[in-house]
């Protein structure tokens, strides 16, 4: 199965980079996933939750960074297990280019196989349930990276009188 899809991140490349590699960002757009430890360096090890036509799986893996061209490009590379219903593997080659106005262009292109029960299921389930892993991945991605700023603080009486509120999750480690 291969696909491949571009799309535009209202967000500076650094900015969209430097997610591609933070594990709580990465959690959050994997569907399914429960847990995501370890590091961009090290590789990440992941518990993923999906079905797929009738085989529900726990898949167990790791997912490694490799090929990487500080900046520019990656490919993140994955395999799981998930017990009886097989496995998938598969991998990303992710490249970021600015778009000039602040924006950034991401695309990407996916290889993904599996075995076991699921390449029972036959290719026309299969190939539908990684095209939508893989859209509702980068939509996730992406939804994290515009998501809107929160509007400033103005209420005299708390005594934070136009000071914004702290920046969530991996916004407000990049900024500190």
């Amino acid at each position: 199965m291969q696909m491949s899809d571009t799309r535009t991140i209202a967000a500076p490349p650094e900015t969209v980079w430097a997610a591609l590699f933070d594990p709580a960002v990465l959690q959050a757009s994997v569907p399914g996933c429960e847990s995501l430890t370890g590091s961009a360096e090290d590789g990440f090890e992941a518990i993923v939750t999906q079905k797929v036509g009738p085989v529900k799986a726990t898949f167990k893996g790791v997912v490694t960074m490799q090929d990487v061209v500080e900046g520019e490009s990656c490919r993140l590379v994955g395999e799981g297990k998930g017990g009886a219903a097989g496995f998938a593997k598969g991998a990303a080659h992710v490249r970021l280019s600015p778009t000039g106005d602040g924006q950034t262009e991401l695309h990407y292109e996916v290889d993904a196989k599996v075995g076991g029960k699921l390449a029972q299921l036959g290719s026309r389930i299969v190939d539908g349930f990684a095209k939508r892993m893989a859209n509702e991945f980068f939509n996730r991605f992406q939804q994290q990276l515009e998501a809107p700023e929160p509007e400033p603080a103005t209420s005299p009486e708390d005594g934070n009188e136009g000071e914004a509120p702290a920046k969530k999750g991996w916004i407000r480690r990049m900024l500190s």
